[in-house]
């Protein structure tokens, strides 16, 4: 939610999209999907477009995603199309977060983001008993949540070369009732579930205490009936068969059993969230 180097998320503009049959800046290949999907993407920017003219900087790809996400309806996906459009430059007004704007959230080495699995899905490694609602400002996160959605998204491959998802492992090792965060996993599901559409692929949720369930309870009638289906709940005695099955080993962390070395150092989950390459 697997290469050691990862660019870092930048603010990009991309031009209203045609028929190409180059899609390396973001443009559709005529031979790229459904023809029907297509004319509805189509249908949808005109729809949206009138409404707010900055639809036109965003790709096919993007309004497709929107229009999976509400089933292919026209009017529901405009108009969670056009709530992304107005958060976006209010959420984002440099275009992207920088370093400086999520210092506190970084400091404290809570996720790694290295590796893909074995559809080519960029890994994100979330360690939850790191996360410390007592010293986390919930607008520091929010935007710490974007900031660490568009390095993931700038892993993935150029739009059209088949892969726009990633997957997460969410470890909760050492998870207690200090670490809960109802507010914080709220705001957390809002932004992927409302800007991020058709991102996720899944998430293994892993070395679960039983206490954690009492949270999970409070999360799950918030979360939307597509995304509950990608959360997987693996049991201790699973846990290397699962990731083996879904992540190579020379992908899967060694604490998972794999290869892949990550330096569990706060500093080092920086250079992995910023892009700078590993030692």
């Amino acid at each position: 939610m697997e290469e050691c180097v990862e660019p870092r998320a930048q603010a990009v503009t991309v031009t209203t999209t045609t028929m190409s049959s180059n899609n390396d800046d973001g443009h559709r290949r005529k031979d790229d999907g459904d023809a029907a999907e297509w004319k509805q993407v189509a249908e949808l920017r005109a729809v949206t477009q009138a409404q707010d003219p900055a639809c036109k900087n965003e790709d096919d790809y993007t309004l497709r995603r929107f229009l999976r996400a509400r089933d292919h309806h026209i009017g529901k996906a405009s108009a969670m199309l056009l709530k992304y459009l107005k958060w976006k430059p209010a959420a984002k007004p440099l275009g992207f977060i920088p370093d400086a704007d999520v210092a506190n959230e970084l400091a404290q080495g809570k996720l790694a983001m290295q590796g893909h699995d074995r559809a080519g899905r960029p890994m994100v490694y979330v360690f939850g008993a790191r996360h410390h609602p007592a010293r986390r400002d919930l607008d520091e996160f929010r935007r710490f949540v974007v900031y660490v959605l568009d390095a993931t998204v700038a892993r993935l491959p150029p739009p059209g070369h088949g892969q726009e998802k990633f997957a997460a492992v969410a470890d909760l090792a050492g998870w207690g009732y200090s670490h809960c965060d109802i507010r914080g996993y709220l705001a957390a599901l809002d932004i992927m579930q409302s800007y991020y559409p058709e991102r996720l692929a899944r998430v293994f949720l892993v070395h679960v205490p039983y206490v954690f369930m009492a949270a999970w309870k409070v999360v799950y009638p918030f979360i939307d009936d597509k995304t509950k289906k990608k959360f997987v709940f693996v049991a201790d005695r699973d846990l290397h068969r699962t990731l083996r099955e879904a992540v190579d080993d020379a992908q899967l962390p060694e604490m998972y059993g794999g290869k892949l070395k990550i330096d569990s150092s706060s500093q080092q989950h920086i250079k992995l969230i910023t892009g700078a390459e590993d030692a």
